[in-house]
C-alpha cells in the first residue's frame, strides 16, 4: 500500500514520502500520526524505515499499524542517492550542518583522478561513520556527544558500494550517483573521496531516490497525506 492510494492505516499501510530539507525523519513520522489522529480520533503505531538527515530529502519510508513489524526488512533494502560532493573544503559533520573547519587547493583534481577515485569506492568497503550520527557510542548517540565537543571514536565497518557514478562534474561541486547497501553514510563518502583527491570534500546536498524497489517519483508530500 502506498500514499495516494486506498490505504487502511489502522490495519497497516506503507507510505512512500518525500521528506523536505530541514525536517528530521521523527518530524515526518510525528506529522503524520498527528494527522491520522484528527482524522481516526485514536492513536496509530507509526514509524519509518532509514533515517534522512534533516539536511537531505527525498525518499523516505513510513509505516502504520502491523506494517511497522516490517521496519527492518524495508531498511536492509538498497538504497539509491543523488549526492553533491563540494571539494576543497572540510567540515566536523562531513556535511553542511558545521562550519568549514579547513580548506584545501582542489584545481589539481582531473576527471581522470575522479573516475579512478570512484572505481576505488565501488565495492566492499571499510568506512568511518560520522561523529554526527545516531550511532550508539557508550550508550549514547554520537552526534550527541560530539555537539558537546566530547571527543569520540568511531569504529570502522564493512559496507557495500555496488554503483558510484560521476555524472557531472562543476567544480568544485562534483555530482554523482550512488547504489549502496545497509549502514552507508555518504557523509563519510564525500569525506574519503576527498581525501583520496588530496584535497578535502563534504557533502553539500543529498537526496535519496529509490529503497528497494520503492522510487521517490511515488512518493508524495508530507502535507498531502
Amino acid at each position: 500500500m502506498q500514499a495516494g492510494k486506498e490505504t487502511d492505516p489502522a490495519a497497516g499501510a506503507l507510505l512512500l514520502i518525500n521528506k523536505p530539507l530541514g525536517w528530521t525523519s521523527f518530524d515526518a513520522v510525528a506529522k503524520i500520526r498527528s494527522s491520522l489522529y484528527k482524522k481516526m480520533g485514536k492513536r496509530l503505531k507509526v514509524g519509518h524505515a532509514g533515517t534522512l538527515d534533516p539536511l537531505a530529502t527525498g525518499l523516505l519510508i513510513v509505516c502504520t499499524g502491523k506494517y511497522t513489524k516490517r521496519i527492518s526488512e524495508f531498511q536492509d533494502m538498497e538504497k539509491e542517492y543523488e549526492a553533491v560532493l563540494k571539494l576543497g573544503a572540510t567540515r566536523p559533520s562531513f556535511d553542511k550542518e558545521t562550519e568549514i573547519d579547513a580548506t584545501f587547493p582542489y584545481t589539481h583534481v582531473t576527471a581522470g583522478m575522479l573516475h579512478e577515485a570512484a572505481a576505488a569506492f565501488t565495492g566492499e568497503i571499510e568506512q568511518t561513520p560520522p561523529v554526527y550520527s545516531a550511532i550508539k557510542v557508550d550508550g549514547k548517540r554520537a552526534y550527541e556527544s560530539a555537539r558537546r565537543g566530547k571527543d569520540i571514536k568511531m569504529q570502522s565497518r564493512k559496507v557495500l558500494i555496488s554503483t558510484l557514478e560521476i555524472n557531472r562534474v562543476e567544480l568544485p561541486d562534483v555530482h554523482i550517483r550512488v547504489v549502496c547497501g545497509k549502514g552507508t553514510y555518504i557523509r563519510s563518502l564525500a569525506r574519503d573521496f576527498g581525501r583520496a583527491l588530496n584535497t578535502g570534500a563534504y557533502l553539500d546536498t543529498l537526496k535519496r531516490t529509490r529503497i528497494g524497489i520503492y522510487n521517490l517519483k511515488d512518493a508524495v508530500n508530507v502535507e498531502d497525506v
